[in-house]
């Protein structure tokens, strides 16, 4: 539970501004050519964060580590709450970002602490508190916003993360490292994860499947404000609570995982994910089939989101902080080319051409996933075959666990 909240907490702060840009821009004297930096360099600052901070768990104690980065966002979040012009605002943003990444840091410890037969159910558990977060910092900063104003929102994001912080020191296990490699081998380690065909595969599944997420959650607002709909941004901000089935997804999908069905579960959740664009695709003729198909494409994604890394974090065991690391920069350059296509597409052929891009992207996961699903019980064989272990660690170290 806790390390959900974290989770929740920690990715709230990419997120939060979104919908009080208005609000901002209003209140710094911002034209809107502006406004679109605010969201970016909070996300920039993440893409950093996954290529530079989150293999140091394979490093060191990941406890500190966690503390350490919930407590650098903390001051990011009221750098933000202070700030009186946008420079400032940018670099409370951009720091933020950076340190977000503790998420991953956490996935990965969670993974660890767990047993190989309940890996798959805490990860379900974890994923689940960051869809949590995504749909609470939209669907509540808003609200919140309202009463006492945007720079609130960064307050009580800055004052969560510190009471985190203090949690983590308290109830998380130590986790020190018999063997700790140079900050340059680790890097180069992940580089070198980019010719393993199950992580590679996994990744492009992941770029397409985040390209697909992408398209939906950074176009729909556009046919929804149209002809003849006219819906404002609260009632469109009500359509993220679908989101809520990704939660559901992600905890059904990692009992599967535990249960050896990942790979199954991947290809199902992806044939869903192609087919919830039928009924998305409806947006500007109908509002009922554009919320089944929300909830299927949320749960389609968290399916498959959780389902990738179980099968990761158990082939690249002893160095999952890196993998995961690795694997979300997948994620993100996917999210990016979604957001980005959606718009053009609209712009250019209206919601239809939309759709028609995240349904592209969701068959093109699904082919990726077709080509290599009898390759990925052997590769994953390999990998754990091939790979230097690690030492062994002490009895009472191998004995942690958590429950989630």
């Amino acid at each position: 539970m806790l390390f959900a909240v974290i989770c929740a907490v920690a990715v709230a702060t990419i997120y939060v501004a979104q919908p009080v840009l208005a609000q901002i821009g209003g209140d710094l004297g911002l034209p809107e050519a502006d406004l679109g930096w605010i969201v970016t360099t909070g996300q920039l600052g993440y893409l950093i964060g996954l290529a530079l901070l989150v293999p140091l768990g394979d490093m060191f104690d990941r406890r500190k580590l966690i503390a350490g980065h919930l407590l650098l966002a903390a001051i990011g979040m009221a750098l933000a709450a202070v700030a009186a012009q946008l420079s400032l605002l940018l670099a409370g943003l951009a720091l933020a970002g950076l340190f977000a990444v503790v998420v991953q840091t956490t996935v990965a410890f969670a993974a660890d602490l767990s047993t190989a037969t309940e890996r798959g159910r805490t990860l379900g558990a974890v994923t689940s508190g960051v869809i949590i977060g995504i749909l609470g910092a939209r669907v509540l900063a808003g609200s919140v916003a309202a009463l006492w104003g945007w720079r609130s929102i960064y307050v009580v994001l800055a004052v969560l993360l510190v009471a985190l912080t203090g949690f983590v020191l308290k109830l998380l296990p130590s986790d020190p490292r018999d063997v700790r490699a140079t900050y340059g081998a680790v890097l180069i380690s992940l580089g070198r994860l980019f010719r393993e065909r199950l992580f590679v595969s996994r990744g492009l599944i992941a770029f397409f499947l985040f390209a697909s997420f992408g398209v939906l959650w950074s176009g729909l607002a556009l046919p929804l404000t149209a002809e003849p709909w006219h819906l404002s941004t609260a009632q469109i901000g009500l359509f993220g609570i679908a989101g809520l089935a990704g939660a559901l997804g992600a905890s059904r999908a990692g009992q599967g995982a535990d249960a050896g069905q990942a790979n199954v579960i991947t290809g199902g959740a992806l044939a869903l994910l192609a087919a919830s664009w039928l009924a998305t695709g409806q947006a500007s003729w109908s509002l009922w089939p554009v919320i089944v198909g929300v909830v299927v494409l949320d749960f389609a994604v968290q399916a498959v989101h959780v389902s990738n890394q179980h099968l990761l974090t158990a082939a690249y065991s002893h160095r999952t902080s890196s993998v995961i690391g690795g694997y979300m920069l997948f994620y993100s350059f996917g999210s990016a080319v979604g957001a980005t296509g959606s718009t053009a597409m609209y712009s250019a052929a209206g919601w239809a051409g939309s759709s028609f891009l995240g349904a592209a992207f969701a068959l093109c996961a699904l082919i990726v996933w077709g080509v290599n699903r009898h390759a990925t019980a052997d590769a994953r064989r390999d990998v754990l075959v091939q790979l230097p272990r690690p030492d062994p660690r002490s009895p009472d170290q191998h004995g942690r666990r958590i429950n989630t």
